[in-house]
């Protein structure tokens, strides 16, 4: 089996290479694949999000096709990882399959709590020949999937593979394009521009003008890391010193206060699916974030601006930079149907089915669904998303173990003290470096 590649040889390539051979597999294998699983049930933990969704439509069929029953626990985002982590310390847990954000690989991975899924692709009884793995997304392998490389969450050498995307996403820019029209805006391609039609937009046309994330925690971080990345910032340095109070964070932190300012009433307040809305019910003529939002504003019964809606990249700062992150599928190293819960992995993952749920409004994994025919003519806006892939930085955040710590505890407090008018944008990531800094040491990182 080979090791993961450098990210600079996976890129160029245009994939990361999991094995360097393709195992021999005859057809009697693959017809039987299923067959000595079927009747078994797998628990499948998942969130509360439009991709998931989507995916309980697909769902009877892989009953139908292998026997093989799924009992989906669904629960909102932060109780579903409180509850994960109580069944997968147990000798025995209940859940087959879970889900998890990107942010929780590595914590997951240290406290020794997922399966490397090598073994299970090296096992010829278990593998589709025909997965391809070469054919999914690279950035969103490598950002969701590889734990122990460069940094301890990028590939190269040590990296392993623990998950597989699964509502990934990247950032872009959508827009009203009848409110543009009317007021015959430019679509902003940088930050200076993207500031100035902010004011623009809230008096000419009396809506907010972009919609955002800004809820206290993990929320309002996302957000802030938004506009960090493009405008040249990082939280930490090469040598893990905190350095997200420098300018480049203080300018992104003073931006996202004016996105709060300009944007709809209540943003300090808002977690993704708030943000959603305000966009969808028309309270928004701009939004920046997860490209997961797409199935949602071709939607009637959930979208008012169904038909009124462009895409855009996300625009430069000193650099382009989309978002990396969403969510993936992992195996709890104490499931009590392992390979049953591969194989429902390893299908829901499919060519056929990415396909499936992506035209049932999910978000794709592969490159064959983004450039499907049938999947660009119900969603023009791939063109832009493949645009927008060539910018996503693996390093948009440090996903290293003690990351939701500083996410939730620390930044996501200090940065809404920032956005409620509680301090100034220079004092409140200031105030944050002791604590982050002191998190740092206590997990073992010399700064």
């Amino acid at each position: 089996m080979s090791s993961f590649p450098s990210r600079r040889d996976a890129l160029k390539t245009g994939a990361i290479t999991v094995f360097g051979a393709a195992l021999p597999f005859s057809g009697v294998q693959a017809q039987n694949r299923y067959a000595k699983y079927a009747g078994k049930t797998v628990v499948f933990s998942t969130p509360a999000h439009p991709h998931y969704d989507a995916m309980i439509k697909i769902l009877p069929q892989f009953t139908k096709e292998t026997g093989i029953k799924v009992e989906v626990d669904k629960l909102a985002m932060g109780r579903m990882k409180e509850k994960q982590l109580l069944e997968m310390a147990k000798p025995s847990g209940d859940f087959d399959l879970g889900c998890y954000v990107v942010m929780w690989k590595g914590e997951y991975v240290a406290k020794n709590l997922i399966q490397p899924l090598e073994p299970f692709f090296a096992n010829p009884a278990l593998a589709d020949p025909a997965y391809d793995m070469k054919d999914i997304v690279p950035i969103y392998l490598e950002n969701l999937g590889l734990v122990g490389g460069p940094k301890g969450y990028l590939a190269g050498p040590g990296a392993k593979l623990y998950g597989i995307p699964y509502g990934a996403e990247t950032s872009v820019l959508a827009y009203r394009r009848d409110i543009f029209a009317k007021h015959n805006l430019t679509v902003p391609e940088n930050y200076e521009d993207f500031r100035k039609i902010l004011r623009i937009l809230k008096d000419k046309e009396g809506i907010g003008a972009l919609a955002s994330r800004g809820q206290a925690g993990h929320q309002v971080v996302h957000a802030w890391l938004l506009h960090l990345n493009p405008l040249g910032g990082s939280v930490f340095d090469d040598k893990w010193n905190p350095r997200f109070n420098d300018k480049f964070g203080i300018e992104a932190l003073k931006f996202l206060q004016e996105v709060v300012a300009t944007g709809p009433a209540g943003i300090p307040g808002y977690g993704q699916g708030e943000s959603n809305t305000a966009f969808l019910q028309g309270q928004a003529a701009m939004y920046l974030d997860s490209t997961s939002i797409a199935g949602l504003v071709n939607d009637p019964s959930k979208s008012k601006v169904v038909g009124n809606v462009s895409w855009a990249l996300h625009p430069k700062g000193m650099r382009r930079a989309s978002q990396s992150g969403g969510l993936g599928l992992a195996i709890p190293k104490n499931a009590k149907n392992p390979e049953a819960s591969f194989l429902l992995m390893q299908w829901l993952t499919s060519k056929a089915q990415d396909k499936a749920v992506t035209m049932a409004g999910g978000a794709p994994m592969r490159n064959s669904t983004l450039r499907d025919q049938d999947a660009v003519r119900k969603y023009p806006e791939f063109i832009t998303f493949q645009e927008a892939l060539k910018y996503s930085a693996p390093d948009w955040r440090p996903i290293i173990p003690v990351w939701d710590n500083i996410n939730v505890q620390a930044l996501g407090v200090g940065l809404s003290e920032a956005l409620t008018g509680k301090k100034t944008a220079e004092k409140a990531l200031n105030d944050m470096v002791p604590q982050v800094t002191a998190i740092m040491r206590q997990a073992g990182y010399k700064i």
